[in-house]
């Protein structure tokens, strides 16, 4: 039994909802604004269709304010399984004075034409896409997208066992889940660990190999497993230390450092090798730092600045 105030007596309902949020410019086919004339037909008479969620609400409302995108994001990822209306209680106050309402914001789910559920105050979008999943019967689902937040903030705080344990729990539920496959094994990368994300990517389903977010771990493997071919980078630079001559040793390390996606130091090192030898391996400095900027992106900053050096080297 839900323990907000707008919950059912006796139990929880069964209904499959719609939702929608409150501000500026909004999809008038999910959310739209409503008036004391037109609350019936819009919240009462639509909730037969789908259910539809009430956001009373007011512009002078920090709390509003904050909680307004948040459903209206939500409400869209829900795909027209709920219908989101927002009514200003400045401007029409009958209603919530009807219904009780004295403070906002204040959000109501309308099935059949009653109120099923709702909450009060501007609470996380972890609880609203709970709310609104109970709605539409997703409520696996939020359940996942809820276990794979928190992995992925315990990924962040740096407690790798705990996020490997929550990845591995919503892959139980989920094992075919693509976003949450991505996100174990590109921890597992970034902890060296290429082996085991290379066993985590094998349940990957052929119809989705060519995720984005697949294809993106697979390509960081490979840059791993290319960089570990070129050398340890405390042994390359050690080389560049007692011979700073050694223009291979300096050439790896740029590499290695691109592969760590440290471009500016990639950079460096390349435009030095030229500054000192632009004969060496047939140019091969300069041809490997035009490969980089052709990577990184024309308007990529590394570019930017790597360009400037270069055209000062070149033309000085």
């Amino acid at each position: 039994m839900s323990d907000n105030p707008f919950a059912p007596q006796g139990g929880q309902m069964n209904a499959n909802v719609n939702l929608a949020n409150q501000t500026g410019a909004a999809d008038n086919s999910v959310i739209k604004d409503t008036t004391t004339a037109d609350f019936s037909k819009d919240v009462l008479v639509e909730s037969k269709k789908q259910p539809v969620i009430v956001d009373f609400w007011a512009t002078w409302c920090n709390p509003c304010k904050q909680l307004g995108p948040v459903l209206e994001k939500v409400v869209r990822e829900a795909k027209g399984a709920v219908k989101l209306v927002k009514l200003d209680i400045d401007k029409h106050p009958a209603i919530p004075g009807q219904m009780g309402i004295r403070s906002v914001p204040a959000v109501i789910a309308f099935v059949d034409g009653h109120p099923v559920d709702g909450f009060m105050g501007a609470v996380p979008e972890s609880e609203v896409k709970k709310f609104v999943a109970k709605l539409t019967g997703n409520e696996k689902e939020a359940a996942i997208d809820e276990a794979l937040e928190t992995a992925n903030e315990l990924r962040k705080s740096g407690d790798v066992t705990g996020a490997a344990t929550f990845y591995a729990q919503i892959l139980k539920q989920a094992p075919d889940n693509v976003t949450v496959i991505a996100a174990f094994a590109d921890m597992l990368v970034e902890h060296g660990e290429l082996d085991q994300a290379k066993g985590i990517l094998k349940a990957v389903p052929d119809a989705k190999k060519s995720d984005p977010a697949i294809r993106a771990v697979e390509a960081k493997i490979a840059l791993k497993e290319e960089t570990a071919k070129l050398g340890d980078p405390t042994a390359l630079k050690k080389r560049i230390a007692e011979n700073p001559k050694d223009y291979q040793a300096a050439y790896d390390l740029a590499l290695v450092y691109n592969a760590e996606n440290k471009r500016d130091e990639a950079a460096d090192l390349l435009l030095g090798i030229m500054k000192a030898d632009r004969t060496w391996n047939d140019d091969g400095a300069r041809k490997q730092l035009l490969q980089f900027f052709e990577a990184w992106g024309a308007m990529d900053p590394s570019t930017l600045t790597a360009r400037r050096k270069l055209s000062s080297l070149l033309f000085s």
